[in-house]
């Protein structure tokens, strides 16, 4: 099969598409036809080696995507040559055939397709169990969403507006605020301008129930603009490590710092479906879209200069 492999950490170009030997499985897998892989930040965090990554060169990166059974292990039930299968958290997803364990499959129902289901599952999770786990938004609350036109943020401003919040959205350009306008943010500020003063005063000096804290260098800035006994959800920290945070402060302003990790809600198989089902019911109805840009596989490297570029808006896909 071809993959998208690289020997030696470093950037973009380290990657190459190549021929290598085919994955074999076990009783408990299923063999996946890819359609469609997830790009994100953990796989450019991988490249570099910032991030653990098993086994030795070769290395694949991808741990998202969905495709088409072509081979079944003899104890999995359930599952059929044939099937359309999606996948979040599997490795050496950026190749054109993928082992998945049985308890990590995840059907894609009729009405969604493999690029909608490679773009949902890792981001649409994680927006899923921010809104439902971390900090359950309920009609009326007021929500910071930072990096506002991302694939998370996007899903985030989206999930939010269905389950009756308000979304307040921040954003590093003109361009990437209308991409978040677009996806329903009620206002969005910019990081340049003195958005903590625009987040007070939109808030009638109250400040927001709940701040989804992507940043990590921005974080007590996010506490600065949280209401009195208000949360923030530290999720990501892609502008840089956070501060330490001195707890006396939460004490006297009875506010909530919270973590969120998705690997600490997908504990079983019947949880990831039926949280992924979730997402796909808003998917098919309509009520929530998604913004993708398409790379061919063999084009990995261009994918990942755009990726870090940071000019991209929404999901970027793989396509064997």
């Amino acid at each position: 099969m071809k993959a998208l492999v690289f020997d030696s950490f470093g950037g973009p170009e380290v990657l190459e598409y190549r021929e290598i030997n085919n994955p074999i499985i076990s009783d408990q897998d299923i063999l996946l036809e890819m359609k469609a892989i997830g790009l994100n930040f953990a796989d450019v965090y991988r490249r570099k080696g910032n991030y653990h990554l098993e086994g030795k060169p070769p290395y694949i990166l991808g741990y998202e995507g969905a495709g088409i059974v072509k081979e079944v292990g003899s104890a999995v039930n359930g599952v059929s040559v044939g099937d359309r299968i999606a996948f979040a958290d599997v490795p050496a997803a950026n190749a054109e055939l993928v082992v998945v364990p049985h308890d990590k499959a995840i059907p894609i129902p009729e009405g969604v397709s493999f690029e909608s289901a490679a773009s949902l599952l890792l981001q649409g999770l994680t927006a899923h169990y921010l809104t439902k786990d971390s900090f359950s938004i309920k009609q009326g609350h007021v929500a910071l969403v930072h990096a506002a036109a991302g694939g998370v943020g996007q899903l985030l401003i989206q999930i939010i507006k269905l389950l009756g919040g308000k979304i307040i959205g921040l954003t590093s350009s003109d361009e990437k605020r209308q991409v978040a306008i677009e996806a329903g943010a009620d206002s969005v500020f910019l990081y340049n301008d003195n958005w903590k003063e625009s987040v007070l005063s939109e808030t009638f000096g109250k400040g927001v129930d709940v701040v989804y804290e992507s940043v990590g260098s921005t974080i007590m800035d996010s506490f600065e603009v949280t209401k009195i006994g208000g949360t923030v959800v530290f999720f990501g920290m892609a502008g840089g490590d956070p501060v330490s945070i001195d707890p006396r402060m939460l004490m006297d302003t009875s506010k909530t710092l919270t973590g969120g990790d998705l690997w600490n809600v997908l504990t079983s198989h019947e949880e990831r479906v039926k949280r992924s089902n979730e997402l796909f019911e808003w998917i098919k109805n309509g009520d929530v879209k998604l913004s993708e840009t398409s790379f061919p596989l063999h084009d990995g490297a261009k994918a990942h200069e755009y990726l870090e570029s940071r000019k991209s808006t929404g999901k970027i896909l793989l396509i064997p």
